[in-house]
């Protein structure tokens, strides 16, 4: 069970400006949550709205997962904020393919990079402009997977795709560093949320196991919650972490092995 925190510093994002791809539900939400808890001004974007969305956010509607998507989203964020200082690029999905990696069909290898990795290079390139005119501070992170450094055969076009955004990222930090951007990955393990349960009750159901089994193996003793990744994202963003770039960081309970 996740312990619960004392309250954010309600002043340690004021005046700060984030847009949050994704941000509907789970870990999205989540981080919008987190950044409006400290104080941020927040923008986040999704097909749809839920129940789950942070209400004190601006929603944009939007297919993050076409390049005029991302325009139209990027435009409409900015003109909301009127610039950009935090960038969380969270938006990802992708099906199960239980058949093995020669059944994913072309069609879906595209999808996948679409929405888990280039929705990241559109939204980045759109923003850019706004994040160099507000100066030295800004922080953009990445939001992969652990399929990216443990593929599944179900989840490879998935996986191939974050793994591509991870070393879209680390190339990004050193570019964006000279100019005071920095440019972090979180790569989140087993966490609860209505997307990632239902693919992990996809693989469970094809291996003869609980839901709760895919999570036994993780040191800490539970699956993650979308909070966990939050506090994480947090860190990154703020001025504790002006001296951390281009890393990866991984936030799963002690579950991966050392890549």
């Amino acid at each position: 069970m996740f312990k619960t925190l004392n309250a954010p510093d309600p002043t340690e994002f004021a005046n700060k400006r984030a847009i949050v791809t994704g941000g509907s539900r789970g870990i999205g939400a989540a981080i919008v949550q987190r950044l409006l808890d400290g104080g941020a001004t927040v923008v986040t974007t999704a097909r749809n709205a839920t129940d789950e969305t942070p209400k004190a956010a601006t929603f944009i509607q939007g297919d993050i997962s076409t390049l005029t998507g991302v325009q139209a989203i990027a435009a409409a964020a900015l003109d909301a904020l009127g610039g950009v200082d935090i960038v969380v690029n969270n938006a990802g999905a992708a099906r199960v393919h239980l058949g093995g990696i020669s059944t994913i069909p072309d069609e879906e290898w595209l999808d996948a990079l679409d929405l888990n990795y280039l929705s990241a290079v559109r939204m980045t390139n759109a923003l850019l402009p706004a994040l160099r005119e507000a100066g030295a501070g800004g922080a953009i992170v990445n939001i992969s997977s652990a399929a990216a450094l443990t593929p599944t055969l179900p989840l490879a076009h998935y996986g191939a795709a974050k793994a591509a955004l991870n070393a879209y990222s680390k190339a990004l930090a050193t570019e964006l560093a000279p100019a005071g951007i920095r440019v972090t990955t979180v790569v989140p393990g087993t966490v609860l949320t209505p997307g990632a349960d239902e693919i992990r009750q996809n693989i469970a159901d094809a291996m003869g196991i609980s839901l709760a089994d895919t999570a036994a193996d993780i040191p800490l003793g539970r699956p993650g919650d979308p909070r966990d990744i939050a506090e994480a994202v947090a860190y990154l963003v703020s001025d504790r972490a002006q001296w951390v770039t281009g890393v990866t960081l991984t936030v799963d309970g002690g579950k991966l092995p050392i890549i």
